[in-house]
């Protein structure tokens, strides 16, 4: 056989291995049906492949010459009888790949320990698998990482096969460890970003993996800390000095590595091309799965492919995005995946869209050169995300898809465009004229005809005597935008966009989210990134993901608008300013006050400047910067504030403006604060019934301002006036926002606390627990909403002598404050109180001395 047809023997051995034994004919008989004598040679391979079980795992008769074996008994019960190499006794079989077999041994000189022994298969001892496996012996012998298994020793049977011992892990591949323990998708990140660290340690080694895959990084625990560990890296490459003097600097016509996990590069099956980014792309396929819970393309219908199929689908089909891929499986197996994250599918697939698609498609780009160039890269663009900062990692550009279609279709697309071309010559020159004159005209009545076409919902004959609200003229619209106006995109987009802010500010979500992503997606087709239609669209969906709490999604669509906007409109447009007057806003919400502050403060120096000191966005910036200071207790501040924006909404906006309502709440909210009732009721009584009638009952304004009056009742000890408000706030809120969203969650807490503070303790919990739950889950660990909870059911278990369980919340909300609040903020005052009562209970008095003088200093500074 010659060296070409040797060399597709190897490949297609390769491939079969990666199958189970039952599929090796079928495998056989559609990659090389016309070609017996090679079919025969890998078969005979295969064959030799399944016997090489017998090595180590049976009992060897006199005269079979293997290693050499221990005289004494197999012990009673052991699945392998126990057999030496070297300084090493087999225990038992772990695992086998394409070339080596994994045993777990004891080292039983000149230390006593349990490795991991990796001994080449019977039958697959060629030069080219001993030059490879030998790469991998000195490949981890250079290495030295938490993440990355140590080599400690390395030799040959008898029988001239070589071995190494190595670290042996006690972990499961990192996909199982992850859904095993219900990681939530940060968490998987986190896990994730040290994989990326241990891969970049080895291509600093001049060592790139080439066969990345979970079964290849497992996860255990190391000081009850998860830990992963890289192994096998039996198929190695030295960038830059050679190995071994076995080393084969070429490898023509193998594929090496595992289908699923394979770069476009390592498909050529050239072995030119392959470098770190190779394992890059590798850990955007592993990162993928974990964020997912699928491959991007299905492991069965690939390795049913035909061996070219295969080839040619790594190298050329583009996956979905993660977003989409778990859209498109099947519900059962969507939601599993959720639960697996902690979440539910619709939550979850929002979490992928935008940065975290962004990040895994660009490692994953079939051209090398978009993909991130190392490891380190990749985990960075993460670690931004996970900061909330803006990501490296951005969509292909439309020119970009194309050129790449262009590549692979050449002759098509040259013949089509050689005859539009041809066609277009002959008319362009006599439309030109004709279109410019009508496009002006034909929009006009476009847009008259649309417009009339909504308010025909009012005619008697369709309203039959019922009244016709806003919103069932704007439902119609939504319904017939798209086949209305399909002519005319621009449009369509601008309508949508109109239209998705109003559902916004009536509160309606779900149906606002539907057009402005529409829009957002025409205008960035039409236009482009930076246009100013597309910046409007993208700042009106922030705000839109703003409202719903959705800041992970929100926060990095402002930071690329204001980028944008300062870059193409100037630092002092009024879209740039209101994108960071929205940005400084999400950061408050956060708690992120820090952050927020300065960026309040800029952005309403500039708007006083260049708007005017009585422009509606001026004075929203100023009552949320007064909202800010009444946060973190800062009275003093935040009351003249309040005042002053209040005094000049009413005479610039009016008295019943949905802005100057806003306003009064939050005044009324720090005389709250402050324990001024009476004068806060009265307020909180005006607002609410203004809001009603402009609102209407449902809106979250008006349900915000439901649950401000019964927190005063609350507080008061109004119980029977308190308990039915939050009851009806809470079960509208789930209706309209949803279990998840953070003011739900608030009323949801509210409620829980107006039972423990009437000693209902049962009642209470629950509440406490599935707040906590989802705050968690939503908002993450240290949001100040979250402490506040954990703060809430802190005190619980101190009224119920659970005192152990009230000392660590306790002390856990005590870390945030000291780290994110002033002391003199109200919630980090009101921990110090409530813990030190605990500490009397407990017999600490000194420790409760110390809590009460420290609090009391700081309320004697104030």
């Amino acid at each position: 056989m010659d060296a070409k047809k040797w060399q597709q023997v190897k490949a297609l051995l390769q491939s079969a291995l990666e199958l189970a034994p039952e599929q090796w004919t079928g495998f056989l008989e559609e990659n090389c049906p016309a070609d017996a004598a090679m079919r025969d040679a890998v078969t005979s391979l295969l064959e030799a492949h399944a016997d090489a079980k017998s090595f180590l795992e049976t009992r060897p008769q006199p005269n079979e010459s293997v290693a050499s074996t221990v005289t004494d008994p197999t012990p009673a019960g052991a699945s392998t009888p126990s057999t030496q190499i070297g300084p090493y006794r087999i225990l038992e079989q772990l695992g086998e790949g394409g070339m080596g077999a994994v045993y777990l041994a004891e080292q039983t000189e000149p230390v006593r320990r349990r490795v991991a022994l990796k001994i080449i298969k019977h039958g697959m001892d060629t030069k080219q698998v001993i030059a490879r496996f030998e790469a991998e012996r000195q490949a981890l012998a250079m290495m030295d990482h938490p993440c990355v298994a140590k080599v400690f020793d390395a030799g040959s049977t008898e029988g001239g096969r070589p071995y190494f011992a190595m670290e042996y892990v006690q972990g499961v591949p990192i996909t199982a460890h992850c859904d095993r323990q219900r990681l939530t998708t940060r968490e998987r990140l986190e896990l994730f970003q040290q994989v990326c660290d241990g891969v970049q340690h080895a291509h600093q080694k001049a060592i790139i993996h080439r066969d990345l895959k979970p079964s290849n990084v497992l996860v255990s625990y190391r000081d009850g800390k998860a830990t992963p560990k890289i192994i096998d890296f039996g198929v190695a490459k030295a960038i830059e000095h050679r190995l071994t003097e076995k080393t084969l600097y070429t490898e023509m016509g193998v594929l090496i590595g595992t289908p699923e996990y394979m770069s476009p590069e390592q498909a050529e099956m050239t072995g030119q091309n392959v470098d770190t980014r190779t394992d890059v792309y590798s850990l955007g396929v592993m990162l993928y799965e974990l964020l997912v819970g699928a491959l991007p393309f299905d492991s069965r219908e690939l390795r049913e492919a035909g061996f070219d199929e295969i080839r040619r689908r790594i190298r050329e089909d583009e996956p979905s995005k993660p977003s989409t891929r778990l859209s498109t499986l099947d519900g059962e197996r969507s939601t599993e995946s959720a639960k697996r994250r902690k979440t539910d599918p619709s939550t979850l697939r929002r979490l992928l869209s935008g940065d975290l698609d962004w990040i895994t498609m660009r490692a994953l780009e079939k051209d090398r050169a978009r993909r991130y160039g190392s490891p380190n890269e990749l985990a960075a663009d993460i670690g931004r995300h996970l900061k909330h900062e803006p990501v490296l990692a951005s969509p292909p550009s439309t020119i970009y898809r194309a050129t790449r279609f262009v590549r692979r279709h050449r002759i098509g697309v040259a013949v089509a465009v050689a005859a539009f071309l041809l066609l277009v010559a002959f008319a362009v020159r006599e439309r030109i004229q004709a279109n410019r004159i009508a496009r002006e005209a034909a929009t006009a009545e476009q847009v008259s005809e649309f417009l009339v076409g909504l308010f025909e919902v009012s005619d008697p004959s369709e309203a039959r005597g019922k009244s016709i609200t806003a919103r069932e003229i704007l439902d119609k619209g939504a319904k017939e935008i798209d086949g209305t106006l399909a002519d005319q995109p621009e449009l369509q987009a601008r309508l949508m966009t109109t239209m998705g802010d109003v559902y916004r500010k009536l509160g309606l979500y779900s149906q606002g989210e539907t057009l402005l992503e529409q829009a957002l997606e025409t205008r960035r087709g039409l236009y482009g990134d930076d246009h100013p239609d597309t910046l409007r669209s993208m700042n009106s969906l922030a705000d839109l993901y703003l409202e719903q709490g959705r800041y992970d999604e929100a926060e990095p669509l402002y930071l690329v608008t204001i980028e944008t906007r300062k870059r193409v409109l100037g630092d002092d447009h009024p879209g740039t300013l209101s994108s960071m007057g929205n940005l400084a806003l999400l950061l408050f919400r956060q708690g992120r006050y820090d952050e927020a502050e300065p960026l309040y403060l800029d952005t309403i120096e500039i708007q006083k400047r260049v708007l005017g000191d009585d422009h509606a966005s001026t004075l929203g910036s100023m009552g949320n910067m007064a909202s800010l200071y009444l946060d973190q207790g800062r009275y003093d501040e935040a009351e003249p504030l309040y005042l002053e924006t209040l005094e000049t909404q009413k005479r610039v906006l009016g008295d019943d403006h949905p802005d100057t309502l806003i306003s009064m709440g939050n005044l009324a909210n720090l005389y709250v604060d402050q324990g001024r009732y009476d004068e806060a009721e009265p307020l909180y009584l005006e607002t609410l019934e203004i809001q009603k009638r402009v609102l209407g009952d449902d809106h979250p304004d008006t349900l915000i301002s439901m649950g401000n009056l019964a927190n005063l009742y609350n507080d008061q000890g109004r119980y029977d006036e308190a308990e039915p408000l939050y009851l009806e706030t809470l079960e509208t809120q789930k209706s309209v926002l949803g279990d998840d969203h953070p003011y739900r969650l608030t009323s949801t807490n509210n409620l829980a606390n107006l039972y423990r503070e009437q000693g209902r303790y049962d009642e209470a919990e629950p509440f406490y627990l599935e707040t906590l739950e989802t705050q968690e889950r939503v908002l993450g660990d240290e949001h100040l909403n979250t402490l506040i909870t954990v703060h809430n059911l802190a005190c619980l278990y101190r009224d119920t002598d659970r005192l152990d369980e009230a000392g660590r919340g306790f002390e856990r909300v005590q870390r945030f404050c000291d780290a994110k609040l002033r002391p003199e903020h109200g919630f980090s005052l009101a921990n110090l109180d409530e813990h030190a009562k605990l500490l009397r209970r407990t017999g600490d008095d000194d420790g409760a001395d110390r809590m009460e003088a420290r609090a009391k200093a700081i309320r004697e500074k104030q």
